[in-house]
């Protein structure tokens, strides 16, 4: 690998100096999932990153995802998975899968790989620690007849209200919270909630600076197939109106624009299967990934 001389490396860090006063003290809220959470390598990094964004005196917060390691410990008892619209179709059984590797196996990992890079972290889950209050999702789609339907998707839900009180009293004690995107209603049932939703919810809640997106691609693509590097909200709807953002980007930027227009400063989808993608973000002008404000 080639050496980076001193010189520039000092020119790098200085530059890094002005973003983090910006971020000083605000809370940074992580989406985690994909590609970046399956491979080792790129999930120490990810780690190494969020121990770095406290240091630098931001507030980071972590919500994670899991939908692979789901998938593949249902697989291994025997049980399909269904999906509706790109959400899990939760049976009462399948729940219990859910919560056990959400949040006591992919949580509790996380949490240890930022602990052994000297951070102070603490496992939180939505339903347990109130944090996500929820409501059954009712999934409304259209037949070939164009007729409305009612899929029900059992226990998949959606954020109602969010109490972020413990993590605004772990952030001051110094702990990165992680957060498993698990909710409960009024009598206490356990839902399944969206990642990406979850996350926006929380970032929402604690008016944080930023909201970062881990995706599996390098953000939001024009027509001519160009990362866009910034994206007004006004704009961000027209590409969906438009049919130039499809698929699964869809529910992501509206996530993002959700959060933005309920106190977020700004939110930014960008690739997790980068190298130091967080730090590449908030610390350089030029950033990585789609800027949304």
């Amino acid at each position: 690998m080639e050496k980076i001389h001193s010189s520039i490396r000092a020119k790098i860090l200085a530059e890094a100096l002005p973003y983090m006063q910006m971020y000083d003290s605000k809370y940074v809220v992580v989406k985690y999932g994909g590609h970046a959470m399956v491979n080792d390598n790129l999930a120490d990094i990810f780690a190494q990153n969020i121990v770095m964004l406290q240091q630098a005196g931001m507030k980071p917060v972590v919500v994670h995802g899991g939908g692979p390691q789901i998938g593949e410990t249902l697989k291994a008892q025997g049980v399909e998975s269904k999906f509706h619209n790109g959400l899990r179709i939760t049976d009462r059984d399948t729940i219990k899968v859910v919560e056990r590797v959400l949040y006591e196996i992919i949580n509790t990992d996380i949490v240890k790989k930022i602990k052994k890079h000297g951070g102070k972290s603490i496992s939180l889950s939505g339903n347990k620690d109130s944090i996500i209050f929820a409501k059954k999702l009712t999934n409304i789609y259209k037949t070939d007849s164009n007729i409305e339907k009612i899929m029900d998707l059992g226990f998949v839900g959606e954020p109602k209200k969010i109490d972020p009180s413990t993590i605004i009293n772990e952030c001051r004690k110094g702990s990165i919270p992680v957060i498993t995107p698990l909710g409960k209603d009024n009598d206490g049932t356990t839902f399944n909630i969206n990642a990406d939703t979850a996350a926006g919810a929380i970032a929402s809640a604690l008016k944080a600076s930023r909201l970062l997106m881990l995706t599996d691609i390098a953000g939001v693509i024009d027509k001519n197939k160009k990362l866009i590097l910034e994206l007004k909200v006004e704009k961000a709807e027209k590409l969906i109106s438009d049919g130039v953002i499809v698929g699964g980007m869809i529910p992501k930027i509206k996530t993002c624009i959700d959060a933005i227009e309920n106190g977020v400063d700004k939110a930014v989808i960008l690739d997790g299967r980068v190298e130091n993608a967080i730090i590449l973000e908030l610390f350089t002008e030029e950033g990585i990934g789609t800027l949304i404000n």
